[in-house]
């Protein structure tokens, strides 16, 4: 999934450890990633929960953007649920069967309900699932090789696949493994979703009231079917507002944590006193190269990026929170076979931390040393003005010309839909993430024909490639073809990897508890937020 928006102690997050460590500084040299802020002892009657926006909806079908995420994950659940470490395991599911590779069997748990209280039950799964392959459904795309779902026994649910389907297990770690309660959702009909209306779903906090233009507020449900878990929080309220109406309220305690999506206010607040947590993300700025002028040629693409000074990138465009970075995929999404994907990173070449201009320069020449201007696009956002900065500074040095091209930002997506918008300019800086954690979720990005690939790509052996690894299950395999994916993808530098940003968590007095790394977006996070005891 493309993220609209708008990681030295590294090795931890190669290994997926946890640990009560969190940065209270913007320094690189230690920043430290963790899954999980420290374990939470004490109560609290209300925390205040910062979002960039006011959701449009709460119907996770109609959109499922990153403010409704981050408080439906607590009030929904799914038949799989992604953990703080990223990786997945059974969650309404008890178990599942995937031992043939054209179906998938759910074993649902018995015992659970809903908030209503009612029974969550087989055939609660089957309409839920429908309704996400649902035609115009947010999660749509997830259910294109599903041949059928239907109820195969009391509590047993069967997906069948018209072919394999790798990412399937994954999916339903995330909205389109949701399961709604049919009743509520039928009564409400276009009702649902929106302010004044209850949820529909079974998760350990339950739907409060929505002022809409103000607030939205998640109660704890004391009735949770799961027992084991106890949320020390009573009410947690979500507030929106730009940076610095975020930035204000933790510094003066209206507020008590928030997610970020830029690095800026991580940077302000870390030294304000705030905790800054960081962890595990897919997340990674990259340079999409056109077919315009001398973009189409790899080898260019590949001078370009042996001379972009990335860890400059790192310091002055993400205030040190951020690291260089040879694919487009983060390390996030390595939630298995993680030592031979580190392995494969570590052994990458073309995309190095410090600049190699001689290497460079040699392939410049290579290419004709053409002098068509590299026209390289801008918002004004300061991320993307030192990376165009950066772009021009390489540029310069092995022999090349560029120069920036600014769009208002109101424009800036328009490079994905628009062919004549893109037709003018060379390079598109901007960052992107998966919300699977398995690289296979990226690399169909560089098929023929894609949408996104701009540079035009073309490879009879990395298509049937990609297709192979969609379909293969058994994670050693998968792992392997995904690996031999990346090492085309970044050989003929599709798109230019440049840095990855972590996920942050901040906190604000005493709470503590939430994870820091990218899951929020499909594990209950506030069912771990509390005090300090």
């Amino acid at each position: 999934m493309k993220k609209t928006l708008a990681l030295a102690g590294l090795a931890c997050l190669a290994a997926a450890c946890g640990g009560p460590a969190a940065t209270k500084t913007a320094d690189v040299a230690r920043l430290t990633l963790v899954n999980q802020t420290p374990k939470a002892t004490g109560p609290l009657e209300q925390a205040v929960w910062m979002l960039g926006e006011e959701p449009g909806t709460l119907d996770l079908d109609v959109d499922g953007g990153t403010a409704n995420r981050t408080i439906m994950t607590n009030v929904c659940e799914r038949l799989m649920q992604m953990q703080p470490d990223m990786t997945i395991k059974p969650w309404l599911a008890e178990k599942l069967d995937e031992s043939d590779p054209g179906k998938l069997v759910f074993t649902v748990k018995k015992g659970l309900t809903f908030h209503d209280g009612s029974p969550l039950t087989a055939d609660d799964v089957v309409w839920s699932l429908k309704r996400h392959a649902g035609e115009g459904m947010s999660e749509s795309d997830e259910f294109e090789d599903v041949a059928a779902v239907a109820k195969t026994g009391d509590d047993q649910v069967t997906v069948t696949f018209e072919k394999p389907n790798a990412l399937f297990t994954q999916a339903m770690a995330g909205d389109a493994g949701v399961v709604l309660n049919r009743k509520v959702v039928e009564k409400l009909g276009k009702e649902y979703g929106t302010p004044g209306h209850p949820d529909a779903c079974s998760g350990p906090y339950k739907l409060g009231a929505w002022k809409s233009g103000a607030e939205v507020a998640i109660e704890r449900y004391d009735a949770y079917w799961n027992t084991a878990v106890k949320p020390l929080t009573k009410q947690v309220v979500f507030k929106w507002g730009d940076d610095g109406a975020l930035v204000n309220s933790l510094v003066t305690g209206a507020a008590q944590g928030a997610y970020l999506s830029e690095t800026g206010p991580a940077a302000a607040l870390a030294k304000s006193g705030a905790t800054v947590a960081h962890g595990p993300t897919t997340r990674v700025f990259v340079l999409l190269p056109t077919d315009k002028g001398v973009m189409k040629d790899p080898k260019i693409r590949r001078a370009l990026s042996l001379a972009i000074d990335r860890a400059g990138i790192a310091k002055s465009g993400f205030a040190g929170l951020a690291r260089p970075w040879k694919t487009p995929v983060g390390a996030g999404a390595w939630s298995y076979e993680r030592q031979t994907f580190q392995k494969a990173y570590d052994e990458l070449q073309g995309a190095p931390d410090s600049p190699d201009l001689e290497a460079a320069k040699k392939l410049v020449q290579e290419a004709g040393s053409p002098q068509t201007p590299i026209v390289v696009a801008s918002d004004g956002d300061q991320a993307r003005n030192v990376i165009a900065n950066a772009v021009l500074d390489a540029a310069k040095k092995i022999g090349l010309k560029a120069e920036i091209k600014t769009v208002p930002g109101a424009e800036f997506g328009a490079f994905y839909t628009d062919p004549a918008k893109r037709a003018q300019v060379d390079l598109v800086p901007d960052d992107w993430y998966i919300t699977k954690s398995d690289p296979i979720g990226f690399y169909d990005n560089a098929l023929t024909g894609s949408s996104n690939n701009w540079a035009g790509f073309s490879s009879p052996e990395y298509d049937t490639l990609v297709g192979k690894a969609l379909q293969t299950t058994d994670p050693a395999a998968r792992a392997g073809q995904v690996i031999e994916l990346q090492r085309r993808f970044t050989a003929d530098m599709v798109w230019i990897s440049l840095v990855e940003v972590p996920s942050t968590v901040v906190l604000g007095g005493k709470v503590t508890g939430p994870p820091a790394s990218m899951t929020y977006f499909g594990y209950p996070w506030a069912a771990d937020l509390g005090t300090k005891g």
